[in-house]
């Protein structure tokens, strides 16, 4: 008996080429999967995030999608949601427009979409990010600060669906320098419910980027993610809060994966209302077929 198949992509986020950016799983009919099947199969794939397409639950949605670390799921993560929405466009799950509206645990999200295939870029506004209390003396914080050369911003909790640590380093050169402490970050990460720690520093002028950007995730078995969305949004949040942001109008670039080997870059907008947009291109990489 032949067992049945789905639809399977891979995709880059936030990637100008194949090989840079995110890497994406992609389940396009995952109908009848229920999630210890969804999260068995996350975890095979050992990509930062997983996503599988179902049935929206509201007229509202254009579509709705789950998304899975190899660990846990997520109610939102930035890059998972910028290539759903190319992927939904792009297979015909959709109809093409000029707007959609993603359904997932974190609720109804607006995106705006310019150009296609390739040159298709996607804007999304993230869930509106909130700082959350912390006790800014326990030991697995101080620990993880103690190898840090920090400057600018306070260590902070934030979350915008996943909870992420947010350090601000002295420069862009003391992130792309960095040598994590994995395993004191894991105690960290693990202590406060946090998905994991991200680090941030400024450029000089002149760069055609604004921010440099590294994100470590060692507790779900990530050691340091290529380019995350969620990141980039709560870094931009926190930014806009202390009238911080970089670059001009409120507007910005981000770029991370370049030390491994996958430098991707994030466009970063907060609009009139405080909301943070995150956007970029994808790349499809794989097109196939799963048994599972």
């Amino acid at each position: 008996m032949q067992r049945p198949s789905h639809r399977y992509l891979q995709v880059d986020v936030f990637a100008d080429r194949p090989g840079a950016g995110n890497p994406l799983g992609v389940v396009l009919d995952a109908t009848g999967w229920d999630t210890a099947r969804m999260q068995t199969f996350a975890a095979w794939t050992n990509l930062s995030e997983t996503i599988f397409f179902l049935p929206p639950t509201t007229p509202a949605a254009s579509y709705r999608i789950r998304i899975f670390t190899p660990r846990q799921e997520l109610p939102f993560a930035g890059h998972p949601s910028v290539g759903a929405a190319w992927v939904a466009l792009e297979t015909g799950l959709v109809a093409d427009t000029a707007k959609l509206v993603q359904e997932c645990a974190a609720g109804l999200l607006p995106i705006q979409l310019e150009g296609h295939g390739p040159a298709r870029s996607i804007q999304l506004r993230a869930p509106r990010a909130r700082q959350r209390d912390t006790a800014p003396s326990d030991q697995p914080l101080q620990a993880v600060l103690a190898t840090l050369p920090t400057a600018g911003l306070a260590a902070a909790l934030w979350n915008n669906g996943p909870s992420w640590w947010l350090v601000e380093l002295q420069d862009a050169d003391a992130v792309r320098r960095l040598t994590p402490d994995l395993a004191a970050i894991a105690a960290l990460t693990q202590a406060t419910d946090a998905v994991g720690l991200a680090v941030f520093g400024r450029t000089p002028a002149g760069s055609d980027h604004d921010l440099a950007v590294r994100a470590f995730c060692p507790a779900d078995n990530i050691p340091e993610d290529p380019v995350t969305g969620s990141v980039n949004a709560c870094i931009a949040a926190a930014l806009h809060a202390v009238d911080a942001l970089p670059g001009r109008e409120n507007r910005y670039t981000a770029s991370q994966g370049r030390e491994l080997g996958r430098d991707g870059r994030v466009a970063l907008q907060v609009d009139a209302d405080g909301e943070v947009w995150i956007g970029g291109h994808v790349q499809l990489v794989i097109d196939g077929r799963v048994t599972w």
